[in-house]
C-alpha cells in the first residue's frame, strides 16, 4: 500500500488543538463566522428559490408531456439536469452544521459522497450533450453523431451510466479502511485518497470544460449556412443552456482549484491553514448555490417554462 494511501494523519485545520499565537485563535474565529454566514444566507434564500424554482419546472414538463403526449429533445435533457440539481440542493442540507462538519461513519459519509457525485457528473455531462444538441440546430446534421443525438433517451442512458461508473471509482478511492468508525463528513471526504480529486477535476472538471470551450469556439468560429437564423437570434432562442453553461464553469472551476490545492495539501502531508479551510467551505457553499442559481435560470428563460 503506498504511504499517500494513509490517510489516518489527516483533519481539518479548525480540528487541531495546536494553536499557540492569539492571532492564531483569531484567526480560527473569524473564518469561522463567516462560513457561519455564509451556510445562513445559503439556506435561507437559495436553498428555498431553488427548491420553488425546480419544482415549478418539473410541473410544467409533466403538464406539457400530459398534453402533447410527447416530450422535446431539450426538455428531456433539462428535465434530467433538473433533477439532478434537486438531489444536489438536498444532499447539500450537509452544510447545516457549518462551521462543525456532519458527524457520520466513514461508510455513511461514502455513501453520501456517492450519491453526489453522481448527480455532479450526471449534470455536467447533460449540460455538454445540450450543447452538442443546440450546435446540430444551427449546423446540419451530417454524421453518425447527429444520428444518434436524434435519440436522447439512449444518450441520457449512456451519460447515466458514465456518472454511475464514475462515482463507483470515486466511492473506491474514498478509502476502503475504517468503515464503521465515526468522522467529520463532507460530500467530498477529507480522508479520500489524493487520487479521489485527480479523478474528479479530470472528469468532473477537465474534460467536460474542454468539450464546452469548444462547443462555443464552433458556434462563434465556424460558419453557419445560409438557411440558419443569426447567431444572435439562435442564442436568444435557447438562452437558458448558454447562461447555466457560463455560470457552471464559473462556480465549478473555483471549487476545482480548491479540489487540487487540497490535493497538494495531501500529497506534502499538510492539513493546512484554517484559511485554506474557509476557502474550500465557501467554494462547496458557491458550488450549492450554482445548482440553485441554474434551476432559477431554466424557469426564467427556457420557453417551456416561462
Amino acid at each position: 500500500r503506498m504511504s499517500s494511501h494513509n490517510m489516518t494523519w489527516i483533519s481539518y485545520p479548525s480540528k487541531v488543538l495546536g494553536f499557540i499565537f492569539p492571532e492564531e485563535i483569531e484567526a480560527l474565529i473569524a473564518s469561522q463566522n463567516i462560513i457561519s454566514r455564509l451556510m445562513h444566507c445559503y439556506i435561507a434564500f437559495f436553498v428555498p428559490t431553488g427548491l420553488i424554482a425546480g419544482i415549478c419546472i418539473l410541473i410544467i414538463f409533466i403538464k406539457n408531456y400530459l398534453q402533447d403526449k410527447v416530450i422535446k429533445n431539450l426538455d428531456l435533457l433539462l428535465l434530467n439536469f433538473t433533477i439532478s440539481n434537486i438531489i444536489m440542493i438536498f444532499l447539500s442540507f450537509t452544510v447545516i452544521t457549518r462551521p462543525d462538519y456532519l458527524k457520520a461513519t466513514h461508510l455513511a459519509c461514502n455513501v453520501l459522497s456517492f450519491f453526489f457525485n453522481f448527480s455532479y457528473f450526471n449534470s455536467q455531462y447533460v449540460l455538454i450533450l445540450t450543447l452538442l444538441i443546440l450546435l446540430l440546430k444551427r449546423f446540419p446534421p451530417r454524421t453518425a453523431l447527429s444520428k444518434a443525438m436524434q435519440r436522447p433517451i439512449l444518450c441520457i442512458g449512456f451519460v447515466l451510466i458514465c456518472a454511475f461508473c464514475l462515482s463507483l471509482i470515486e466511492a473506491v478511492l474514498v478509502g476502503t479502511d475504517n468503515y464503521h468508525l465515526e468522522t467529520d463528513c463532507q460530500l467530498d471526504p477529507l480522508f479520500a485518497w489524493p487520487e479521489y480529486e485527480i479523478i474528479k477535476f479530470t472528469f468532473g472538471f477537465g474534460i467536460p470544460s474542454f468539450l464546452q470551450i469548444l462547443c462555443f469556439t464552433v458556434l462563434f468560429a465556424k460558419e453557419a449556412p445560409a438557411e440558419a437564423p443569426a447567431l444572435q437570434q439562435h442564442i436568444r432562442t435557447y438562452p437558458a443552456a448558454y447562461i447555466i453553461s457560463i455560470t457552471i464553469f464559473i462556480c465549478r472551476l473555483f471549487y476545482n482549484i480548491m479540489i487540487l490545492f487540497r490535493t497538494t495539501c495531501k500529497l506534502q502531508k499538510s492539513i493546512g491553514t484554517p484559511k485554506n479551510e474557509l476557502v474550500m467551505n465557501i467554494a462547496e457553499i458557491v458550488l450549492f448555490c450554482e445548482s440553485c442559481a441554474s434551476l432559477v435560470f431554466i424557469l426564467c428563460f427556457h420557453k417551456p417554462c416561462r
